[in-house]
C-alpha cells in the first residue's frame, strides 16, 4: 500500500493539497493505492494555488478505465482562453491489475472508491490515494466515537497521573 509521506526537508516538492477528513469516519477503508491523475494545465496551476476539494468526490470504474467523479479544481484567474471545467470527470491512472481490483471491489455489496488524499509528491506530480471502502452504519459510527472518547480519556488520566 502506497503511504503519503510527511513533508521533509528532503521533500521540498511534497504538499497535501485537498484531504478528504470526512472518508474514515464515514467508511471502513480496507486498502488504499496511489493514483496519478490527468490534468490540464490551467488545473495544476490552480492546484498549486490551493484552490481544490475532494470531500464530495468518488471515484468509478467505466469501460475499462479509472474516473475521478466530481472532484472540485477552482478556475485559474490568469488562464484566460484555456480555463478548464471545474467539476469535470479526470481520468486517473493506475496498473492492470489495480484496476481490476477496483472492478472486483466494486462489484461486491457495498462497496465504493473514496478519494483520501490530493498530494504532490517529492517529484512534484499531482497525486490521489484512493480507498477501497464499505460504508458504514449508524451504530458502527457510535461506536468508532465512543472508542476514540475512551482513548481520549485515558490519555488524560495517564498524563495527570503519572
Amino acid at each position: 500500500m502506497a503511504q503519503v509521506k510527511s513533508a521533509t526537508k528532503s521533500d521540498p516538492n511534497y504538499k497535501v493539497i485537498a484531504e478528504n477528513r470526512r472518508a474514515r469516519f464515514d467508511y471502513a477503508i480496507e486498502s488504499d493505492v496511489e493514483c496519478g491523475i490527468i490534468l490540464e494545465g490551467s488545473e495544476v496551476k490552480s492546484l498549486r494555488m490551493g484552490g481544490s476539494n475532494i470531500a464530495e468526490s468518488y471515484a468509478t470504474v467505466d469501460d475499462g478505465e479509472l474516473w475521478l467523479v466530481n472532484a472540485y479544481i477552482a478556475p485559474y484567474k490568469q488562464a484566460k482562453t484555456f480555463q478548464h471545467e471545474e467539476r469535470r470527470r479526470r481520468k486517473l491512472l493506475v496498473s492492470r491489475k489495480q484496476l481490476a481490483d477496483f472492478w472486483n471491489a466494486t462489484q461486491r455489496k457495498g462497496m465504493t472508491l473514496v478519494p483520501l488524499v490530493m498530494y504532490f509528491n517529492h517529484r512534484g506530480m499531482a497525486k490521489l490515494k484512493i480507498g477501497v471502502a464499505k460504508g458504514k452504519k449508524l451504530h458502527d459510527k457510535r461506536e468508532d466515537a465512543a472508542k476514540r472518547d475512551w482513548s481520549r480519556q485515558k490519555s488524560r488520566l495517564l498524563k495527570d497521573h503519572g
